[in-house]
């Protein structure tokens, strides 16, 4: 590993903190330091990249001699330092490789207000929370479907270098009963899957967009707001702010982009196994057009209420072999699973990862009971 060259003791050393509009050039300039010195530092290969792109609260520490400048250290994340020293006349840079810890937590809830303050109670940073809704997603509707009783454990990582805490890291099981049923999952090649090696993940989103409220569900006998008749409703209703993106449910390809009737600005995306998907009254389109392919999430509109709508909000419908079927709870297709050649690793790799849930597990329980 390298090592950082020693400041001269007859050196002074500069804490830096970009601020807004900060340049290396600014920078040297404010503090009196040698442009001379500064270009020299920018020339050495591998360098100037790393340098030259300074974002507000950003440290820089400069140890200097008057003007002259004997070292800069600047943390470029973190695990590493880009240290550079003066040799004589001329600059040596290194990058010196910090050393971080992962260690390995849990957290135990039960829901008795809301996911968030049940979350919060148990230890959980707000992205933690989200990170688990995130990897339970496709099985549980988290703003319909959660109820008071459900709980939950979580095994995460943290990332800490010289006995300070940086960050929460990933996590690495997960554990959710909802309503009675209880939903598993395990990391493992940066995704997640079910004990039995499925992926958690379903080749369709329930919700394409982030919504507040159903305004309305599938109903083939409804009232319709704007007609004043009763005219099925095949599809359902999601309220949300206007702009708010809508994202594909999942692959496919763009049939559809235009005006369509009532349902004002609207998409249809072809996907696999004959199922088609309409997002409608949208106030904008995004990016792809008709002939494009999406993924799963990409952004394909923006909520509206163009074409017969009461108030903004996204109408979503899902339609196998030209039949619509209810959103809300039609089977989706899962995802591909573990690869029967990684089957062996996958198992071998978790089986630490559920016993840790297990044990989780009973020593709250425990606890509860005590």
């Amino acid at each position: 590993v390298a090592q950082a060259a020693p400041l001269p003791d007859n050196g002074a050393t500069l804490d830096l903190v970009v601020q807004r509009g900060d340049t290396l050039d600014r920078l040297f300039r404010r503090n009196g330091l040698s442009l001379a010195d500064l270009a020299a530092i920018i020339r050495l290969p591998d360098v100037g990249g790393s340098l030259k792109l300074l974002k507000p609260g950003d440290h820089l520490e400069i140890a200097h001699r008057d003007s002259e400048v004997l070292k800069l250290e600047r943390e470029i994340d973190e695990s590493e330092i880009l240290s550079i020293a003066r040799q004589g006349a001329a600059f040596e840079a290194v990058r010196l490789q910090r050393q971080i810890d992962v260690r390995t937590t849990g957290a135990h809830g039960v829901i008795h207000n809301s996911l968030f303050e049940a979350g919060v109670e148990a230890g959980m940073s707000d992205k933690i929370i989200m990170d688990m809704a995130g990897i339970f997603q496709w099985d549980i509707d988290f703003i319909q479907d959660v109820r008071v009783g459900d709980e939950f454990t979580v095994i995460y990582q943290e990332l800490w270098r010289d006995g300070v805490k940086l960050r929460n890291g990933n996590i690495v099981a997960a554990e959710f009963t909802n309503q009675g049923k209880t939903y598993r999952a395990a990391r493992y090649h940066d995704d997640y899957f079910t004990p039995n090696g499925r992926s958690v993940r379903k080749a369709f989103i329930r919700a394409p967009v982030d919504f507040t409220r159903i305004s309305s569900n599938f109903n083939p006998n409804r009232r319709h707001p704007v007609l004043n008749k009763i005219r099925a409703h095949r599809g359902v209703d999601y309220a949300a702010p206007i702009g708010t993106p809508v994202h594909a449910s999942g692959d496919g390809k763009i049939i559809f982009r235009g005006v369509n009737g009532g349902f004002g600005n609207a998409v249809v995306i072809q996907h696999g196994g004959n199922i088609t998907t309409l997002y409608g009254h949208l106030s904008r389109f995004g990016k792809p057009r008709v002939g494009s392919r999406v993924k799963q999430g990409d952004i394909i509109g923006y909520v509206g209420m163009t074409g017969l709508a009461t108030g903004p909000h996204l109408h979503y419908e899902y339609r196998v072999n030209g039949v619509h079927r209810n959103p809300r709870t039609v089977p989706l297709p899962p995802a591909d699973p573990v690869p029967a050649q990684y089957q062996d690793d996958f198992r071998s790799s978790t089986a630490t990862l559920w016993r840790q849930l297990d044990l989780y597990d009973r020593s709250t329980a425990t606890t509860a009971a005590n």
